[in-house]
């Protein structure tokens, strides 16, 4: 399952028609909105297509300017991070010694290989 913030941008005075529209549908789900036109809104889908299809859809919602995906959170990708991070190997020994002082670690793009 995937979720994403959309910012959809239309006219202020417009915006009570496009309100009405977006609140009307139940492709996505109305969260507020100010004066100047902007509006959150989320939506979901099964996959990043089924969102890519609802965004499009917003996007040809009359008087919309614009609807922009600001935030998305894919489960499945979390999952496979989750996987990732099971199978990362341990911190290197040396970042745990006590004795160990800051300006003794050299970087050089991987502390694993500081050698």
């Amino acid at each position: 399952m995937n979720i994403s913030g959309i910012l959809v941008q239309t006219s202020p005075n417009k915006l009570q028609e496009v309100l009405q529209e977006i609140k009307s549908n139940n492709l996505w789900d109305y969260h507020q909105h100010d004066e100047k036109g902007r509006i959150i809104v989320t939506l979901e889908g099964e996959n990043t297509d089924e969102e890519m299809k609802k965004l499009n859809q917003l996007k040809a919602v009359n008087h919309v300017i614009t609807a922009d995906m600001v935030y998305s959170y894919s489960e499945d990708e979390l999952n496979e991070m989750r996987d990732d991070l099971g199978q990362a190997s341990k911190v290197p020994d040396w970042m745990n010694d006590p004795n160990i002082k800051a300006e003794q670690i050299k970087y050089n793009g991987d502390l694993k290989k500081r050698h």
